[in-house]
């Protein structure tokens, strides 16, 4: 079987989208050797990178198809990809990033991470959310399958897209296997670079309104005025993202901004190092579909608080510290309350790797075949059905 997954998450600096496409495809090739994999993109977009995607040197059965594309097939999605599955021998095309080629070809799966979008529309750029009003309840009803990372965002493309739920499958993602625990002296040199003391709270993800970083900075002001210390860091991984100008303001502006860093992206060496030197990890998220940086700080030994949001509980377990992410006082307690007490601090720590090992990507990808073969089933029947109109 040859199956096609979408390649544009992986053209430009990954982030949640793009490793999702990229492990899971790597996880499908090893565990499904039979199969044939490919990423599937026009010529629109830049040239992936083989050796920084580490597709170099390949995995036999998983390779890179970058399709060229004139005026008329710069329409990727209704024009472009259709045209190229109608020549391509695939029995399935897995759009990982909210899209699939309006023009059915072969079975397709659509992989849907959250519905942010819709429900927090406010924390989004507008044409962006016009944008998925328009095109997800398509995209989702055009798909034979659905696919999301956890119960709980299942539970909400059902009420809020009104798919039957036969179609939607809840698949797990997981840490990548990079991210295990690092000696705390072998991550000086990273963070003498990068300006980082020996004490500091840290947080990962795209700088973007949902992230709610606003909060853990009010918190951290908190923190600093009830607890001052000459030392203690706030340190914030991630490029910077949409509707962000306030916050950095509100950053500049800060009575503790000398002790602020931000380190803008950061690829898996620097930040397991970060993970696993930082004092706690904290995630006040107003909205996630799975989380994947508090389970990549778990996997490395970190000491996790996040937001007591459903998501987020069902990823984290009880390995977690939970706040309410508008309970910035609340959040700066918690965050003291780890800090100085070492046995909570170990107990987390423990919790969190045991949590993260509970996740794999050989899992995900066993579950994500189930879907495909059942996306091959409906779609198998949808013909059939057709011919018998006809």
């Amino acid at each position: 079987m040859r199956i096609g997954l979408d390649g544009i998450p992986l053209a430009f600096p990954k982030t949640g989208v793009g490793h999702y496409t990229f492990e899971l495809a790597q996880a499908l090739a090893r565990v499904a050797p039979e199969h044939e994999f490919e990423f599937i993109y026009p010529s629109t977009f830049p040239l992936i990178d083989s050796a920084g995607n580490g597709i170099e040197p390949p995995l036999s059965n998983l390779r890179a198809t970058r399709v060229s594309v004139g005026p008329v097939g710069r329409h990727w999605w209704s024009v472009g990809l259709p045209h190229y599955l109608r020549h391509a021998p695939s029995q399935l095309f897995h759009g990982t990033n909210y899209d699939v080629p309006l023009w059915r070809r072969c079975a397709t799966v659509l992989s849907i991470h959250d519905l942010s979008q819709l429900l927090y529309p406010e924390t989004h750029e507008r044409r962006s959310v016009r944008r998925a009003i328009r095109r997800l309840p398509l995209m989702a009803k055009t798909a034979d399958s659905v696919i999301v990372p956890s119960e709980t965002v299942r539970r909400e493309v059902l009420l809020h897209l009104r798919l039957d739920s036969s179609k939607v499958f809840a698949v797990p993602h997981a840490a990548r296997a990079c991210f295990r625990p690092e000696e705390f002296g072998a991550t000086q040199q990273l963070r003498r670079r990068l300006g980082i003391g020996d004490e500091f709270i840290l947080t990962v993800g795209t700088i973007e309104p949902r992230k709610n970083l606003s909060l853990l900075l009010t918190a951290f002001e908190e923190l600093i005025r009830a607890q001052p210390s000459e030392t203690l860091q706030l340190v914030i991984a991630g490029g910077r993202g949409w509707l962000s100008s306030p916050l950095f303001d509100a950053f500049e502006k800060s009575a503790e901004r000398e002790r602020i860093i931000l380190t803008d992206y950061l690829h898996d060496e620097d930040l397991r190092a970060l993970y696993s030197s930082c004092r706690v990890f904290v995630y006040p998220s107003l909205y996630e579909g799975f989380g994947f940086p508090p389970l990549e700080a778990m996997a490395c030994g970190a000491c996790v608080i996040t937001s007591d949001i459903p998501t987020l509980v069902e990823t984290t377990g009880t390995a977690a510290r939970l706040i309410d992410p508008h309970n910035a006082s609340e959040l700066a307690l918690t965050i003291l309350e780890v800090l100085t007490n070492e046995n909570e601090r170990r107990r987390l720590s423990l919790a969190g790797r045991q949590r993260a090992a509970e996740f794999s990507w050989e899992r995900t990808a066993m579950k994500t075949l189930e879907v495909y073969r059942e996306a091959i089933r409906c779609a198998k029947g949808r013909q059939k059905n057709r011919s018998i109109q006809l």
